[in-house]
């Protein structure tokens, strides 16, 4: 099964937006609780989780309607009668898993709205469609590439890594090490399927590296370990600014989860400064 450059890395980039969105909400939303353990999920924080699941409903049909309608596309037929073969299974492949992250998008926002489904339910449906993703590249078609499969096999760890944590975060929700050790195995994952690309499909043209070459084998694990250490870094980037952020702006979160207008808070403050160096007459002609 051929993997294209621009596919691997629409996918990649589907993860790690996510990831980078995550790596500044999960923070945020732990200092709004460390601030005030006593409140309540609020009318943001479920406005947050169902526009998050509308995003991922919305890429993941886009993503099926790609696979199936391009002008290689199966355009929906499975099998074909003419040749008694199946047809385009790769675009298949990635249908099915565009499925369950569609369905695990419609859960999240369900799960936010008056019908009131059980709490954890939105986690149980994002694990489920992480588990059959790294299903599917564990069971695919290498056919003789060895390191097609290699580089498959490392993504698959931070699939499952994913969505054990995501099936966690069903009895422990909240939680902040399970966030955002979910988090970085998305922007692992999404790091990982722009390196693939790069492996198996320049986007320069040419055949991709050597299939046979054990030095390969070695050099990209060594690498899925760096990209690995990217995403830690970003991660810890991200918390350290949102941190400052909620620091020097004085976030008040009240019923919105995620406030980052910093610029606001600055005008604020120049404001306030101006007022206290006003001249006691003038603020009696006030």
């Amino acid at each position: 099964m051929p993997t294209s450059f621009l596919g691997s890395a629409l996918r990649g980039t589907f993860f790690f937006i996510f990831g980078l969105w995550w790596s500044v909400r999960y923070p945020l939303k732990y200092l709004r609780r460390k601030a005030d353990a006593e409140s309540q999920p609020s009318y943001g924080v479920r406005r947050v989780e169902v526009f998050e699941g509308a995003v991922k409903a919305f890429f993941a049909l886009a993503g099926i309607l790609v696979e199936q309608f391009v002008p290689a596309g199966p355009h929906l037929q499975l099998y074909s009668p003419k040749t008694h073969s199946w047809m385009d299974l790769t675009h298949w492949h990635y249908t099915t898993m565009y499925l369950f992250f569609l369905l695990s998008g419609i859960v999240d926002v369900v799960s936010h709205s008056p019908l009131k489904l059980p709490l954890g339910l939105d986690r149980l449906s994002l694990s489920v469609a992480l588990f059959i993703e790294g299903l599917l590249f564990c069971f695919r078609d290498y056919s003789d590439a060895g390191l097609d499969h290699h580089l498959h096999s490392l993504l698959a760890v931070a699939i499952f890594a994913g969505a054990l944590c995501a099936l966690l975060e069903v009895f422990h929700r909240d939680h902040i090490v399970l966030e955002t050790f979910r988090t970085s195995s998305f922007l692992l994952q999404g790091s990982w399927l722009w390196q693939i690309g790069f492996v198996l499909s320049p986007p320069w043209g040419g055949p991709g590296w050597d299939q046979t070459d054990r030095g390969n084998f070695t050099f990209l694990t060594m690498c899925f370990c760096w990209h690995y250490a990217g995403a830690l870094a970003v991660l810890a980037a991200n918390s350290a600014a949102s941190h400052c952020c909620n620091e020097s702006c004085q976030l008040k979160f009240g019923d919105i989860d995620v406030e980052l207008d910093c610029s606001m808070c600055i005008r604020k403050g120049n404001k306030s400064s101006s007022g206290a160096l006003l001249p006691e007459g003038a603020s009696d002609d006030k």
